[in-house]
């Protein structure tokens, strides 16, 4: 009767014990701030009239459409400028503090709500990039994307060589760990949220209207505000069978999210292919000549028309596209044909963003497509990374404990 158990056991072991695909998601994590930092900044002059209150979708229209689907925004709060440019503010600056790694449990948080919040101000201004962003904000929350290639890690790091230096193998010392900074942040997120529910405005529910049915945006914030500090006692108070218990929770919650990423990749290139596959244009192999002669895809019209001008390209491009999009999610059986598709959909991605003009949605789907890289190529690729930054900031290498993390992480559920 063990037998057949065995794999199951090892199974349930292996997802509870460790964050899997621990360098995937810090990919995932630098990428989407990376990408919605940029287009924000880019969107700076115009952001009144996208998000703000001189928009042709006024602050009216989007409170009663919010009040119908219950979409969640914070700038339906109030219609005052200054409101708005402290979310917008507060969008920037956490997306850059998530990309470096800063706090990254409680920036991914904020930079969620500053997506949810400008994107659903305006619904009608967004596009694929848009949409895929919007669910990896989600997701991300529940990941521990923060474990490798941030700030944290590294004080992570140093934190543990100080306490090697002590002798203590591993412990530290008491009030060695009193994260002072974190603790007001936490504070102040906090207070924040008190007053945000006892004004009134927010109309966060705490059984209704949420992400989840049952569960309002109120539960949603306060207990990930509650847990936040659980985790910290515990780990400063009970570091033993509690923190192992966390941990398990944390992991799973963690592989779990993952996993919901690589299917809602996969179901994004199954659907659009197939759905491609329906339409005439694309039977017959002339469905990418017309973006190619619209003047609002052509940036560089001058390759717009090469491209556009040749049938055989025309026709070779088109069928590629379907079939790559629909081969996709089965070459995940083997890890060599996904591999390669995965390169080509991404050439494919920065082609869309060279010829039509479209670098904010190829820069969101090539990061949903890094959760299908390799640990190996993308340890390889953060080794290069450290080694140009330890060539150009020596002072800074010599100060950071060797990141031991990266060469005894388990494989992921990605190879």
């Amino acid at each position: 009767m063990s037998a057949p158990l065995a794999p199951l056991a090892r199974g349930i072991d292996r997802v509870t014990r460790s964050a899997l695909g621990r360098h995937q998601t810090a990919v995932i994590r630098i990428g989407i701030s990376f990408a919605w930092l940029c287009f924000l900044l880019r969107e700076w002059p115009n952001r009144h009239e996208m998000y703000g209150p001189d928009g042709p979708w006024s602050w009216d229209m989007a409170r009663r459409l919010t009040a119908d689907n219950h979409a969640f925004t914070a700038l339906v709060w109030s219609d005052g400028t200054l409101w708005f440019e402290t979310v917008y503010a507060l969008a920037i600056v956490s997306s850059a503090l998530l990309m470096l790694g800063w706090r990254t449990r409680i920036m991914s948080v904020l930079f969620m709500i500053g997506v949810l919040s400008l994107q659903n101000r305006s619904v009608f201004l967004g596009d694929g990039g848009d949409n895929v962003i919007h669910l990896l904000a989600l997701y991300t929350v529940l990941t521990r994307c923060g474990l490798v290639w941030s700030l944290d890690a590294r004080r992570a790091r140093r934190r543990t060589g100080a306490a090697d230096d002590t002798g203590q193998s591993g412990g530290t010392r008491p009030g060695a760990d009193l994260d002072v900074t974190g603790i007001l942040l936490w504070a102040v997120c906090g207070l924040a949220l008190a007053v945000t529910q006892a004004l009134g405005p927010s109309r966060m529910s705490w059984t209704a209207d949420g992400p989840l049915p049952g569960l309002g945006w109120a539960a949603v914030f306060w207990g990930l505000w509650l847990v936040q500090g659980l985790w910290w006692c515990v780990r400063r108070y009970a570091p033993g069978e509690p923190r192992t218990v966390l941990d398990t929770f944390a992991n799973l919650a963690h592989n779990a999210a993952l996993l919901v990423i690589m299917a809602e990749v996969c179901l994004i290139y199954s659907t659009a292919g197939w759905y491609k596959i329906q339409g005439s244009r694309w039977q017959d192999g002339t469905a990418l000549y017309y973006p190619l002669h619209l003047d609002y895809f052509s940036p560089w019209p001058e390759l717009s028309d090469v491209l556009g001008g040749n049938s055989v390209i025309v026709l070779l491009l088109s069928y590629g596209t379907v079939a790559v999009q629909v081969a996709f999610p089965f070459t995940l059986l083997n890890r060599r044909a996904k591999n390669v598709l995965l390169a080509v959909m991404m050439c494919e991605h920065l082609g869309i963003a060279v010829t039509l003009g479209l670098p904010f949605f190829s820069l969101a789907m090539i990061v949903a497509d890094a959760v299908f890289l390799p640990t190996s190529f993308l340890r390889r690729v953060g080794a290069l990374a450290g080694r140009a930054r330890d060539r150009l900031l020596p002072a800074h290498a010599a100060s950071i404990p060797s990141q031991r993390e990266d060469e005894e992480s388990p494989r992921s559920l990605v190879g």
